[in-house]
């Protein structure tokens, strides 16, 4: 199973710690804890997470897809945002389960949790916001305007995710099974083996690639006759 780095700072950090084991020779100073590789996931891996959303929020998409991404976004309970803001509130529960006021000029447990609170309650506004956003985007033209009018606003999104920073290509390779087919992948197997792969450039007919050549195709297991 690959791994995977969560944020961009982990697999920076990763990639100085790769970096430094090669000038050490393979081991990094002080550390006996053996290099992984971890692969980033590609958006299409599920296209119901953040990043899969996000890749699905193109200029190009529809209205009805943005209000449905925006939807998936902020659904009571199994949103992304409503599950964040879970997330933060419950940090601040821990800090207050610690609060004390024995000395009133020194309490950092107490602003811990008024930061903490004060995110909370900036993400409930946000879910506010989305809510009302969500309904007003079915106004919204399908048809992209002069991109004369876009130098009047300022672009918003940071690029700071994995498949934006790596490109597409970068993590093509770690698409989900489902969409694998084996039959396919035998059979393009089998033609870049054939000693003709070099010449063929035209895509075969359909009977060319239900019946491919018994010469190009690699043995057969018993188990498969």
């Amino acid at each position: 199973m690959p791994e995977f780095y969560p944020s961009i700072g982990e697999a920076v950090g990763a990639a100085m710690q790769h970096n430094i084991r090669l000038a050490y020779g393979g081991k990094a100073p002080g550390s006996d804890t053996p290099l992984q590789v971890r692969h980033p996931p590609h958006p299409s891996a599920d296209s119901y997470s953040v990043p899969g959303m996000i890749a699905r929020l193109t200029e190009t998409a529809t209205p009805h897809e943005v209000a449905g991404i925006i939807e998936e976004v902020n659904a009571a309970l199994v949103g992304a945002l409503p599950q964040l803001t879970e997330l933060v509130a419950a940090a601040a529960d821990w800090t207050r389960a610690r609060l004390t006021f024995e000395n009133p000029h020194h309490n950092p447990t107490f602003e811990t949790w008024t930061r903490l609170a004060a995110a909370t309650r900036m993400l409930r506004d946000v879910q506010e916001e989305l809510a009302v956003a969500e309904d007003m985007i079915a106004a919204c033209p399908v048809q992209l305007s002069d991109p004369k009018y876009r130098d009047e606003v300022p672009s918003l999104r940071t690029r700071e995710q994995l498949s934006d920073v790596l490109g597409n290509g970068a993590v093509a390779d770690n698409k989900p099974p489902a969409t694998q087919k084996p039959e396919a992948d035998r059979c393009r197997a089998a033609r870049a083996s054939s000693p003709h792969a070099g010449t063929q450039r035209t895509a075969p007919s359909a009977s060319a690639a239900s019946e491919p050549p018994t010469g190009a195709l690699p043995p057969q297991s018993p188990r498969t006759r």
